[in-house]
Protein backbone atom coordinates (compact mmCIF):
# COMPACT_ATOMS: atom_id res chain seq x y z
CA UNK A 1 0.00 0.00 0.00
CA UNK A 2 2.51 2.32 0.80
CA UNK A 3 3.79 3.15 -2.84
CA UNK A 4 0.71 3.51 -4.46
CA UNK A 5 -0.68 6.55 -5.67
CA UNK A 6 -3.50 8.48 -5.32
CA UNK A 7 -4.92 6.41 -9.11
CA UNK A 8 -4.21 3.47 -7.43
CA UNK A 9 -5.66 4.05 -4.12
CA UNK A 10 -8.99 4.69 -5.14
CA UNK A 11 -12.16 3.50 -4.82
CA UNK A 12 -11.76 0.13 -6.73
CA UNK A 13 -9.51 -0.87 -4.29
CA UNK A 14 -8.31 0.27 -0.71
CA UNK A 15 -11.00 2.51 -0.31
CA UNK A 16 -13.66 -0.07 -0.61
CA UNK A 17 -14.02 -2.85 2.08
CA UNK A 18 -12.32 -6.24 1.75
CA UNK A 19 -13.66 -8.48 4.61
CA UNK A 20 -11.92 -11.42 3.54
CA UNK A 21 -8.82 -9.51 4.42
CA UNK A 22 -10.03 -7.70 7.62
CA UNK A 23 -10.54 -9.29 11.17
CA UNK A 24 -14.29 -8.30 11.50
CA UNK A 25 -13.69 -4.82 12.92
CA UNK A 26 -16.88 -3.34 12.50
CA UNK A 27 -18.17 -6.49 14.27
CA UNK A 28 -16.07 -5.85 17.35
CA UNK A 29 -14.71 -2.41 17.63
CA UNK A 30 -17.70 -0.43 17.32
CA UNK A 31 -20.37 -0.52 19.46
CA UNK A 32 -23.97 -1.34 18.73
CA UNK A 33 -27.43 0.87 20.35
CA UNK A 34 -30.61 -0.38 20.38
CA UNK A 35 -32.96 1.02 17.51
CA UNK A 36 -34.39 0.37 14.44
CA UNK A 37 -30.73 -0.62 12.83
CA UNK A 38 -30.13 -3.05 15.54
CA UNK A 39 -31.94 -5.51 17.79
CA UNK A 40 -29.65 -4.59 21.11
CA UNK A 41 -27.45 -2.95 22.24
CA UNK A 42 -23.49 -4.12 22.07
CA UNK A 43 -20.33 -2.25 23.69
CA UNK A 44 -17.88 -1.17 21.51
CA UNK A 45 -14.93 -3.49 21.82
CA UNK A 46 -17.23 -6.73 22.57
CA UNK A 47 -17.43 -9.15 19.60
CA UNK A 48 -21.06 -9.04 17.99
CA UNK A 49 -22.88 -12.53 19.35
CA UNK A 50 -23.32 -13.19 14.93
CA UNK A 51 -19.23 -13.11 14.51
CA UNK A 52 -17.55 -16.96 13.80
CA UNK A 53 -14.51 -17.64 14.88
CA UNK A 54 -13.33 -17.18 11.20
CA UNK A 55 -14.19 -13.20 11.42
CA UNK A 56 -17.13 -13.93 9.46
CA UNK A 57 -20.83 -13.65 10.23
CA UNK A 58 -23.05 -16.15 10.62
CA UNK A 59 -26.20 -14.52 9.64
CA UNK A 60 -25.29 -11.99 6.63
CA UNK A 61 -27.81 -13.42 4.43
CA UNK A 62 -30.23 -12.39 7.17
CA UNK A 63 -28.97 -9.16 8.78
CA UNK A 64 -32.07 -7.13 7.83
CA UNK A 65 -34.38 -9.88 8.19
CA UNK A 66 -32.97 -10.23 11.79
CA UNK A 67 -32.85 -6.67 12.70
CA UNK A 68 -29.65 -5.72 11.76
CA UNK A 69 -30.09 -3.60 9.12
CA UNK A 70 -27.11 -1.08 10.73
CA UNK A 71 -24.89 -3.68 9.61
CA UNK A 72 -26.16 -4.04 5.59
CA UNK A 73 -25.46 0.14 5.50
CA UNK A 74 -21.84 0.13 7.10
CA UNK A 75 -18.39 1.31 5.19
CA UNK A 76 -15.52 0.87 6.48
CA UNK A 77 -14.02 2.61 3.31
CA UNK A 78 -11.67 0.05 3.45
CA UNK A 79 -10.48 0.89 6.78
CA UNK A 80 -10.57 -3.11 7.50
CA UNK A 81 -8.58 -4.84 5.77
CA UNK A 82 -5.44 -1.07 5.87
CA UNK A 83 -5.72 -2.12 9.78
CA UNK A 84 -5.91 -5.60 9.88
CA UNK A 85 -3.16 -6.00 7.26
CA UNK A 86 -0.50 -2.82 7.49
CA UNK A 87 -1.09 -1.13 10.74
CA UNK A 88 -0.39 -4.63 12.33
CA UNK A 89 0.84 -6.34 9.69
CA UNK A 90 -1.88 -9.42 9.79
CA UNK A 91 -1.88 -9.52 13.62
CA UNK A 92 -4.97 -10.60 14.90
CA UNK A 93 -6.73 -9.05 18.24
CA UNK A 94 -7.74 -12.41 18.92
CA UNK A 95 -4.00 -12.92 19.50
CA UNK A 96 -3.13 -10.70 22.68
CA UNK A 97 -4.48 -7.96 24.82
CA UNK A 98 -2.57 -4.93 23.56
CA UNK A 99 -2.97 -5.72 19.70
CA UNK A 100 -7.27 -5.72 21.10
CA UNK A 101 -6.76 -2.48 22.62
CA UNK A 102 -4.47 -0.64 20.10
CA UNK A 103 -6.65 -1.94 16.88
CA UNK A 104 -9.79 -0.95 18.89
CA UNK A 105 -8.59 2.05 19.19
CA UNK A 106 -7.58 3.21 15.83
CA UNK A 107 -9.81 1.38 13.53
CA UNK A 108 -12.83 4.39 13.38
CA UNK A 109 -9.90 6.76 13.31
CA UNK A 110 -8.52 5.46 9.93
CA UNK A 111 -12.10 4.55 8.57
CA UNK A 112 -12.45 8.81 8.82
CA UNK A 113 -9.19 9.00 7.14
CA UNK A 114 -9.93 6.55 4.42
CA UNK A 115 -13.52 8.62 4.22
CA UNK A 116 -11.30 11.60 3.30
CA UNK A 117 -9.59 9.79 1.08
CA UNK A 118 -12.84 9.16 -0.77
CA UNK A 119 -13.72 13.01 -0.97
CA UNK A 120 -10.67 14.26 -2.40
CA UNK A 121 -10.38 11.22 -4.46
CA UNK A 122 -13.30 12.51 -5.96
CA UNK A 123 -12.47 16.35 -5.34
CA UNK A 124 -9.14 15.96 -7.89
CA UNK A 125 -11.36 14.15 -10.49
CA UNK A 126 -13.85 17.03 -10.50
CA UNK A 127 -11.23 19.67 -10.66
CA UNK A 128 -8.73 18.07 -13.14
CA UNK A 129 -10.40 19.42 -16.11
CA UNK A 130 -10.75 23.06 -15.39
CA UNK A 131 -7.59 23.49 -13.32
CA UNK A 132 -4.13 22.60 -12.18
CA UNK A 133 -5.63 19.77 -9.28
CA UNK A 134 -2.01 19.73 -7.25
CA UNK A 135 -3.39 21.42 -4.75
CA UNK A 136 -6.00 18.32 -4.14
CA UNK A 137 -3.45 15.57 -4.97
CA UNK A 138 -1.09 17.50 -2.36
CA UNK A 139 -4.10 17.19 0.30
CA UNK A 140 -4.39 13.30 -0.75
CA UNK A 141 -1.27 12.41 -0.33
CA UNK A 142 -1.35 13.79 2.83
CA UNK A 143 -4.14 12.24 4.42
CA UNK A 144 -2.74 8.81 3.00
CA UNK A 145 0.57 9.25 4.78
CA UNK A 146 -1.69 10.03 7.94
CA UNK A 147 -3.35 6.53 7.49
CA UNK A 148 -0.02 5.25 6.80
CA UNK A 149 1.30 5.63 10.36
CA UNK A 150 2.07 3.43 13.27
CA UNK A 151 -0.46 2.47 15.68
CA UNK A 152 0.58 4.85 18.64
CA UNK A 153 0.40 7.96 16.34
CA UNK A 154 -2.95 6.93 14.83
CA UNK A 155 -4.41 6.78 18.17
CA UNK A 156 -3.31 10.62 19.44
CA UNK A 157 -3.87 11.38 15.80
CA UNK A 158 -6.54 14.54 15.59
CA UNK A 159 -8.44 13.83 12.86
CA UNK A 160 -11.24 16.39 13.40
CA UNK A 161 -7.94 18.88 12.00
CA UNK A 162 -7.13 16.94 9.05
CA UNK A 163 -10.94 17.51 8.37
CA UNK A 164 -10.63 20.94 9.03
CA UNK A 165 -7.87 21.30 6.72
CA UNK A 166 -9.33 19.63 3.83
CA UNK A 167 -12.93 21.34 3.85
CA UNK A 168 -12.37 24.29 2.56
CA UNK A 169 -10.72 21.97 -1.00
CA UNK A 170 -13.68 19.94 -0.95
CA UNK A 171 -15.75 23.01 -1.11
CA UNK A 172 -14.36 24.77 -3.61
CA UNK A 173 -14.12 21.46 -5.89
CA UNK A 174 -17.70 20.89 -5.69
CA UNK A 175 -18.26 24.48 -6.66
CA UNK A 176 -15.89 24.25 -10.11
CA UNK A 177 -17.30 20.90 -10.86
CA UNK A 178 -21.05 22.48 -10.08
CA UNK A 179 -20.19 25.73 -12.33
CA UNK A 180 -18.47 24.26 -15.34
CA UNK A 181 -15.41 25.44 -14.15
CA UNK A 182 -16.34 29.05 -13.42
CA UNK A 183 -16.70 29.46 -9.48
CA UNK A 184 -19.22 31.68 -8.96
CA UNK A 185 -21.55 31.09 -11.27
CA UNK A 186 -24.90 30.85 -9.99
CA UNK A 187 -27.52 28.05 -10.86
CA UNK A 188 -29.96 29.35 -12.49
CA UNK A 189 -33.95 28.09 -12.24
CA UNK A 190 -36.74 27.06 -9.56
CA UNK A 191 -35.86 27.22 -5.84
CA UNK A 192 -34.31 24.34 -4.67
CA UNK A 193 -32.67 23.23 -0.86
CA UNK A 194 -29.20 24.99 0.10
CA UNK A 195 -26.80 23.45 2.34
CA UNK A 196 -28.09 22.01 5.39
CA UNK A 197 -31.53 21.62 4.65
CA UNK A 198 -34.16 20.29 7.33
CA UNK A 199 -35.31 17.53 4.43
CA UNK A 200 -37.16 15.15 6.73
CA UNK A 201 -39.64 13.51 4.63
CA UNK A 202 -39.51 16.21 2.16
CA UNK A 203 -41.89 16.06 -1.29
CA UNK A 204 -39.22 16.15 -3.37
CA UNK A 205 -40.60 13.32 -6.19
CA UNK A 206 -39.65 14.45 -9.68
CA UNK A 207 -37.20 17.38 -8.39
CA UNK A 208 -34.67 18.98 -10.50
CA UNK A 209 -31.56 19.42 -8.35
CA UNK A 210 -29.07 19.66 -10.59
CA UNK A 211 -26.01 21.22 -9.91
CA UNK A 212 -27.62 21.77 -5.89
CA UNK A 213 -26.00 21.63 -2.89
CA UNK A 214 -27.13 19.70 -0.26
CA UNK A 215 -24.56 19.50 1.56
CA UNK A 216 -25.10 18.46 5.05
CA UNK A 217 -28.72 18.33 4.86
CA UNK A 218 -31.35 15.45 6.88
CA UNK A 219 -32.99 13.81 4.24
CA UNK A 220 -34.51 10.97 6.40
CA UNK A 221 -37.34 9.27 4.55
CA UNK A 222 -37.32 12.25 1.95
CA UNK A 223 -39.49 11.61 -1.06
CA UNK A 224 -36.83 11.65 -4.12
CA UNK A 225 -38.34 9.49 -6.06
CA UNK A 226 -37.73 10.38 -10.11
CA UNK A 227 -35.73 13.34 -9.38
CA UNK A 228 -32.70 14.73 -11.17
CA UNK A 229 -29.75 14.76 -8.61
CA UNK A 230 -26.91 15.13 -11.26
CA UNK A 231 -23.93 17.31 -9.86
CA UNK A 232 -25.53 17.56 -7.07
CA UNK A 233 -23.23 17.96 -3.91
CA UNK A 234 -24.47 15.41 -1.34
CA UNK A 235 -21.19 15.33 1.03
CA UNK A 236 -22.83 14.45 4.01
CA UNK A 237 -26.08 14.04 3.14
CA UNK A 238 -28.31 11.90 5.59
CA UNK A 239 -30.07 9.39 3.19
CA UNK A 240 -31.72 6.88 5.47
CA UNK A 241 -34.72 5.64 4.64
CA UNK A 242 -35.07 8.03 1.73
CA UNK A 243 -36.98 6.98 -1.74
CA UNK A 244 -34.53 7.34 -4.83
CA UNK A 245 -36.65 5.08 -6.89
CA UNK A 246 -36.22 5.68 -10.73
CA UNK A 247 -33.99 9.06 -9.38
CA UNK A 248 -30.48 10.14 -11.22
CA UNK A 249 -27.50 10.31 -9.06
CA UNK A 250 -25.31 8.86 -12.05
CA UNK A 251 -22.65 11.78 -11.16
CA UNK A 252 -23.41 13.04 -7.63
CA UNK A 253 -21.09 15.10 -6.26
CA UNK A 254 -19.49 13.06 -3.14
CA UNK A 255 -22.08 10.67 -2.58
CA UNK A 256 -20.80 7.35 -0.89
CA UNK A 257 -21.88 3.82 -1.25
CA UNK A 258 -22.77 4.00 2.77
CA UNK A 259 -25.63 6.74 1.32
CA UNK A 260 -27.00 4.51 -1.09
CA UNK A 261 -26.81 1.51 1.05
CA UNK A 262 -28.89 3.22 3.74
CA UNK A 263 -31.38 4.83 0.81
CA UNK A 264 -34.41 2.55 -0.70
CA UNK A 265 -34.15 2.82 -4.70
CA UNK A 266 -35.11 0.38 -7.72
CA UNK A 267 -33.53 -0.76 -10.99
CA UNK A 268 -34.50 2.78 -12.57
CA UNK A 269 -32.46 4.25 -9.91
CA UNK A 270 -28.68 5.94 -12.42
CA UNK A 271 -25.67 5.63 -9.93
CA UNK A 272 -22.28 6.43 -10.19
CA UNK A 273 -20.05 4.20 -12.41
CA UNK A 274 -18.49 1.17 -9.65
CA UNK A 275 -21.38 1.45 -6.72
CA UNK A 276 -23.44 -1.01 -5.92
CA UNK A 277 -27.14 -1.88 -6.09
CA UNK A 278 -28.31 -2.57 -2.25
CA UNK A 279 -30.04 -6.12 -2.12
CA UNK A 280 -32.52 -4.51 -0.01
CA UNK A 281 -33.88 -2.22 -2.87
CA UNK A 282 -36.74 -3.39 -5.16
CA UNK A 283 -36.13 -4.83 -8.61
CA UNK A 284 -39.40 -6.25 -9.58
Amino acid sequence: MENRTYVQLGRRSDLGADCSSCFGLCCVALAFVKSSDFPRDKPAGEPCDNLDEHDACRIHPQLRDQGFKGCTVFDCFGAGQKVSQHTFSGRSWREDPQVRDEMFAVFPRVRRLHELLWYLDEAIALVQAHRDPSPWVDAFEHVRELSDRPAQELADLDVDAAYDSARGLLVEASEIARSGGEPGRRRRGARVPGPGSDLLGAKLAGADLSGATLRGSVAIAADLSGATMRSCDVLGVDLRDADLSGADLSDAIYLTQMQVNSARGDARTALPEGFERPSHWTYG
